[in-house]
């Protein structure tokens, strides 16, 4: 069982690190206006899954890579960011939606959290910063994995709310392409805060 001294922090940085704005919540609120909540809710569910297994990953020891060779960050931050910005270019070019319109399906959600820069600084932070040595390290290490999960449920789902509240607004073809626009560009933006 995770030290319950560990309890509050964690959440605390759970809740900034799944909640502020990036990549996954652009996806979300978009999917969200575009999908629908059924749509967005198997994206959430995707992103979650890759996210812990990303979080399990490292864990594992595979946030160690990234203090042996920097190198790998700078490519998975080159890699990301070419992504995110063919991503944004895809969402700010979109048309208006369609009766059966989908968003990204819930494989691609999960993939992508392995390209999503945030994703792995979330991961090695929460995995570095908040479990303990020994006998402690899988118990705090699975109580990481719990916090996040809740957490990023909690508030992709407040994205995708706000996605769907947003499509009310949205009655022409002038307003999807506005908002389209926005929402690329807010995508885009993710890319800067990847660099600094």
């Amino acid at each position: 069982m995770m030290d319950i001294t560990l309890l509050g922090p964690v959440t605390g940085f759970a809740l900034a690190a799944c909640g502020t704005p990036g990549p996954n919540n652009m996806l979300l609120a978009s999917a969200g206006t575009r999908s629908g909540y059924r749509s967005s809710l198997k994206l959430l569910l995707g992103i979650m899954l890759g996210l812990q297994l990303l979080l399990l990953l490292t864990a594992l020891g595979l946030g160690r890579l990234f203090e042996m060779w920097p190198v790998l960050q700078w490519g998975l931050k080159i890699a990301g960011s070419g992504y995110l910005l063919w991503l944004a270019w895809r969402i700010a070019t979109a048309p208006p939606p369609g009766d059966d319109e989908r968003s990204m399906r819930w494989h691609q959600g999960a993939l992508f959290q392995f390209l999503n820069p945030k994703s792995w600084l979330m991961a090695v932070s929460a995995i570095s910063g908040f479990t303990l040595s020994g006998e402690q390290y899988w118990p705090s290490a699975w109580g990481v994995l719990g916090v996040f999960l809740i957490c990023g449920m909690v508030t992709g789902h407040l994205w995708t709310l706000i996605g769907m509240r947003v499509r009310r607004w949205l009655h022409t073809d002038t307003h999807w392409q506005r908002f389209n626009a926005v929402m690329g560009v807010l995508t885009a933006a993710c890319v800067v805060m990847i660099w600094y």
